[in-house]
């Protein structure tokens, strides 16, 4: 039944179901039938846009129940060897998809460490948009230097760090301080598994061969608009073991694109430390868009490699490589531009995704569009 009183009979029968579940979770777990109905209901619950939205707060539960059920395949249906790539080990899990997302916005107000020549320091709040030269000033009238001689604020020195170098220096230390480079990571991630859900959850293999080909060209649009970031993770989602495997699917896929695909997969090639990679961006003029878990798998290697400190001193060689990492980052940047109407729809659209994460159950529903596929 369509309409709203069809949608409050559909909330109301989950709302129930996952009261059960929740209730009698310890016991339905050793019971595999009870596998398959939470299964069961997790997918149609994707498939079912309306309810997924009105009931984002029970989905997220639903979700975890999915996690803490042991999910199976068949021995004669064992996955290809196909690895996810190294990369991913960057991502935190995308539980956190259905939740409110919280980044920094440059109106919003941090502390900054202005240090002077005798090591001391003053702690002053300043807007995040605020130039370095707005926070001297400020610092400026904080110590009334106005009435020291000229030249005086040229000793004060800003020190900032990015948020990459927070990132790979302090860890779980600085999550705070990494909140928009954590929810651009989660991002990346959500993508892949978005691209990967879609085509599984597609049961005609006539228009799933057409969303694998509306997808490559995505990633072609990605890759000419030098997005490499959203470019990497739509050719991963399609790499997805679960996704690469539907051998009569990719069969319906015109030649011109079947190559394609295949310069994507080299380009995104890990080999000989992201060679291909590594040679298209620098190709590129600003502005650009990373592939940024190698910026910080990059950045780890710097800090891991060396010790920041050598015999009681400063290893000023190190510091000097991650501050060349930083300028490259500082290089791809580019000024905000303003959204379109059509901008902002697809915006809403995207930041509504729907993605099943859990490996094993992508790989379920990919042995039931295609039990046979090697």
């Amino acid at each position: 039944m369509e309409g709203p009183e069809g949608l409050g009979r559909k909330q109301a029968c989950l709302a129930m179901l996952l009261h059960f579940l929740d209730t009698y979770q310890g016991l339905l777990q050793e019971e595999e039938g009870a596998g398959h109905i939470i299964k069961d209901l997790y997918l149609l619950i994707m498939k079912d846009e309306s309810l997924y939205q009105g009931l984002r707060e029970d989905t997220l539960r639903l979700h975890q129940l999915v996690e803490t059920v042991e999910l199976k395949i068949p021995e004669e249906n064992q996955p290809p060897s196909k690895q996810v790539k190294p990369l991913f080990r960057h991502f935190r899990r995308i539980d956190s998809c259905l939740q409110t997302r919280v980044a920094f916005r440059g109106s919003d107000e941090i502390f900054c460490r202005v240090y002077m020549p005798d090591h001391s320091y003053v702690t002053i709040r300043s807007r995040l948009s605020a130039s370095v030269q707005d926070i001297l000033d400020s610092v400026t009238e904080k110590l009334q230097y106005s009435e020291e001689p000229a030249g005086r604020e040229d000793s004060l020195i800003l020190v900032a760090v990015l948020e990459f170098v927070d990132y790979v220096f302090h860890g779980e230390r600085g999550r705070r301080e990494t909140a928009n480079l954590e929810l651009l990571l989660q991002r990346c991630s959500e993508v892949t598994h978005w691209v990967a859900t879609e085509v599984l959850l597609c049961e005609a293999p006539g228009k799933r061969a057409q969303l694998l080909k509306k997808f490559i060209k995505i990633a072609a649009l990605c890759k000419q608009n030098q997005d490499l970031l959203s470019f990497y993770a739509v050719v991963m989602g399609l790499d997805n073991a679960a996704v690469s495997r539907l051998r009569l699917t990719w069969e319906k896929l015109p030649g011109k694109f079947k190559n394609l695909f295949r310069k994507f997969e080299n380009l995104t090639d890990p080999c000989r430390n992201h060679k291909s990679y590594r040679e298209v961006i620098s190709k590129m003029k600003p502005p650009v868009i990373p592939f940024v878990p190698l910026i910080l798998k990059d950045l780890t290697f710097l800090h891991e490699g060396s010790k920041t400190l050598v015999d009681g001193l400063v290893n000023i060689e190190k510091l000097h490589s991650v501050a060349e990492k930083v300028r490259t980052i500082r290089k791809y940047r580019s000024l905000d531009m303003e959204a379109s109407p059509h901008h902002l729809q697809t915006k809403a659209y995207v930041r509504q995704f729907q993605v099943i994460d859990n490996q094993n159950l992508l790989f379920e529903l990919s042995y039931k569009l295609e039990a046979n596929s090697q």
